[in-house]
């Protein structure tokens, strides 16, 4: 149990008069009634704890909590990351929170050595500058050189082809222009949806040497624009020496060489280029000109795709080793449901300064655990148990968060009732949201209450969200931030909110905390609305009676879902029974919603009451759980989750006419177009974060499933499709019965 904060009062350490203990009984009296009389959740004083926790908002606090976090570089597993990991605990500490740091012994990959150098005709020699220009000396700041964490090491010779994004359509255009990157060095641009990993891989698989990878940038942003963006190219997420248990020092690890772990990454080197060297060489370029529209895209000057008369010679040099790593967890135990988990959480680390990604959101985690301690000096206990965690190692691949789910992987299944994640808090202007359906409602209502401080009237961020973008809350997708342990393998019902679409900035050095001040969020006012919604989503989470998820929400997208399948699916196969268990699920959906409104009706506190609350409460939290299945994905197994939006390694685009929306489904990887049914779905690929405004990820293994179907007969293709459906059907009707509380 965390101290108690107030001193006692010496007024009452000696014996008591008759008049006192008169007037005590009488004061007790009065509490006991209201007690009786208003059940837990009181709206009158949840209300106030609320006013108070979002009037006691400053600014300069989370400004100085940033200041402190981004005074230098601090990536995972390094020294410099112990300072960063003490000023996270002593914080928590000094507000008297149950404090401890969790280690983890896992694999982390860092450079030792780089270069790149053009080699011309007449045997003279250009070396490359492969770090950002106006840093200072690289040693002295405590900078990292630009790399991509887990590339092998090698050294390569060749000449140079520009893929673009390094898409699988891309390849195909310059099949198309007669030009083959077998044995060639590819270079390509970011964007077009593809992780660093992604484009590795599709390289290695047409033969490259090696990749080269550069930002544009944005030219209007000076300097910012000749960033270069560190990242890792590891695909999945964890630990791979420890795949699907807890990296404790002294537990089982598989060897490097172990074929699960060496199917992690990629076969050949790559690097990120600023993009001053990465215009040398595409300058340097000839063969066929490039297609208009890559010309025409970005801020790269662009003529001819290659190859040309130079040269290139390309090494790297990492190191992949074993590394202490830590998470941070703080807790507030409690008062009536200590065994009921609200998780609130954002990785520390960071590949150079970190400003907005992601101390922007450590900052803002830090001001609302003041807030919280500031509501329990005057008297608030929250309901069920909060715990602040602040994650390692997020930028390597989602390990600690994802090694600690693993490692408590059993208590969570049985006691959380929600993960609700901020990677960078502020990137810039506009609020996004993304969530599982259950969660909307409790958002919407939550920045209902929250002012938006880039409106030039008043108005909350609930309304000017609206005029954005009409209040989308789009569905977390894929393995991009820490949500992804919780949502995909644990089931947790989880939330990722954040300022700004995107910032040039990204995992540069210019990610700093005078680009945050100059640029993101000069007076901090959007940390403070960051926090207003994180806080205040825990707040009701944590402290009202009836927890505020709602499954119609559920229902709703569930059918959405199926209807965009009926769409492109051959006639052939029936839907009926994911139909069915949909129905299913929406009848238990309209069950709770009912039962939680008669609930919230009762005056009087009683046992039965409570008893009644707690039932409902533990078939809402669970049902989450239900979508998930123990054989997981097929070939992605350690992803659990049938139902949720998961990272695919190929979209289909297909229109539908009749309603002008857009659906994608996963199908293949290796045709520009492919025939399905009497459609013709137009192939891209995507990533872990899409448009959600202009499409729908959904149901993986039905999606895998379509995609495989291509090169079977079309009876077993057929019969593969079925069994996927059925699957998720069977997933569905678990979550029903979940949220029914019955055995079958």
């Amino acid at each position: 149990m965390p101290p108690n904060l107030t001193k006692p009062n010496s007024g009452f350490t000696s014996k008591p008069s008759p008049l006192c203990t008169f007037v005590s009984l009488i004061i007790l009296l009065i509490i006991g009634f209201y007690t009786l009389h208003y059940p837990p959740g009181n709206p009158k004083k949840v209300l106030l704890f609320q006013q108070i926790f979002l009037s006691s908002a400053s600014n300069s606090t989370i400004a100085s909590y940033l200041r402190s976090l981004t005074s230098h570089p601090h990536l995972a597993g390094t020294k410099p990351s112990l300072e960063t990991i003490h000023y996270v605990k002593t914080h928590f500490q000094n507000l008297g929170l149950e404090t401890h740091t969790v280690p983890f012994q896992t694999l982390l990959s860092y450079p030792v050595h780089a270069s790149v150098s053009m080699h011309f005709g007449n045997s003279t020699v250009l070396n490359l500058p492969l770090n950002e220009m106006g840093i200072p000396s690289y040693p002295s700041s405590g900078l990292i050189q630009p790399y991509h964490a887990f590339s092998p090491s090698g050294t390569v010779h060749g000449k140079v082809v520009f893929a673009n994004h390094g898409r699988e359509d891309d390849y195909r255009t310059l099949g198309l222009m007669g030009v083959n990157v077998n044995g060639c060095i590819v270079i390509t641009r970011k964007g077009g949806g593809l992780s660093r990993g992604a484009v590795v891989k599709i390289a290695e698989k047409k033969g490259a040497l090696g990749v080269l990878m550069y930002a544009e940038g944005d030219v209007s942003k000076g300097s910012f624009g000749s960033g270069v963006e560190r990242g890792t190219v590891m695909e999945g997420v964890g630990d791979p020496l420890t795949p699907g248990w807890g990296a404790d020092e002294d537990g089982e690890r598989l060897k490097l060489e172990d074929k699960k772990v060496l199917e992690r990454f990629p076969g050949i080197p790559s690097l990120p280029l600023p993009f001053e060297s990465a215009q040398l060489i595409l300058d340097s370029l000839e063969g066929p000109l490039a297609p208009q529209e890559w010309r025409d895209s970005g801020r790269s000057n662009l003529s001819h795709v290659g190859s040309g008369l130079v040269m290139v010679n390309f090494t790297y040099q990492g190191e992949k080793k074993l590394a202490t790593i830590y998470n941070v967890v703080a807790v507030i135990r409690g008062l009536e449901e200590p065994d009921r988990y609200v998780l609130m959480g954002n990785h520390r680390d960071a590949w150079t300064y970190g400003a907005v990604d992601p101390n922007s959101g450590t900052a803002t985690l830090l001001d609302i655990a003041r807030r919280y301690a500031l509501l329990m000096r005057k008297g608030w206990n929250p309901r069920r148990t909060i715990i602040f965690c602040s994650w390692d190692a997020e930028e390597f691949g989602m390990i600690g968060s994802t090694e600690w789910v693993e490692q408590n992987l059993v208590n969570l299944g049985a006691k959380a009732v929600a993960y609700l994640n901020v990677d960078c808090a502020v990137q810039g202007p506009g609020f996004f949201a993304g969530a599982t359906p259950q969660l909307d409602n409790l958002i919407f209502e939550v920045t209902k209450k929250v002012q938006d401080q880039d409106s030039e009237v008043v108005a909350t961020i609930y309304e000017k969200w609206k005029t954005m973008n009409g209040n989308n809350i789009q569905r977390l997708s894929g393995v991009d931030s820490d949500f992804a342990p919780f949502l995909q393998h644990a089931g947790v019902p989880s939330v990722d909110i954040y300022y700004g679409r995107d910032f040039p900035v990204y995992h540069t050095a210019f990610d700093s905390f005078n680009w945050m001040i100059n640029n993101a969020d000069p007076f901090f006012w959007r940390h403070v609305a960051v926090a207003g919604v994180w806080g205040l989503l825990g707040l009701h989470l944590a402290d009202d009676p009836v927890l505020p998820l709602d499954y119609l929400s559920y229902a709703k997208q569930l059918r959405e879902y199926k209807d965009a399948f009926s769409r492109v699916l051959d006639g052939n196969i029936s839907l009926t029974p994911l139909a069915a268990s949909i129905q299913e699920f929406t009848s238990a959906a309209k069950q709770a919603s009912e039962e939680t409104k008669k609930l919230m009706e009762q005056e009087f506190a009683n046992d039965l009451l409570s008893l009644k609350i707690r039932a409902l409460n533990d078939r809402l939290m669970l049902a989450e759980r239900g979508f998930l299945d123990t054989d997981g994905i097929k070939g992605r197994e350690w992803f659990k989750h049938l139902v949720s939006v998961l990272f695919s390694k190929i979209a289909v685009r297909t229109e539908v006419l009749h309603t002008g929306s857009r659906i994608f489904l996963a199908i293949s990887t290796e045709d520009l177009t492919y025939r399905y049914g009497n459609m013709i779905c137009f192939l891209g690929i995507y990533g872990p974060r899409s448009n959600y405004e202009s499409g729908l990820e959904f149901f993986p293994g039905i999606s895998d499933a379509m995609a495989e179907s291509k090169n079977m007969s079309q009876k077993d293709g057929h019969a593969a499709i079925k069994h996927e459906i059925w699957r998720v059907a069977r997933a569905i009707q678990r979550a029903a019965a979940a949220l029914k509380g019955e055995l079958v």
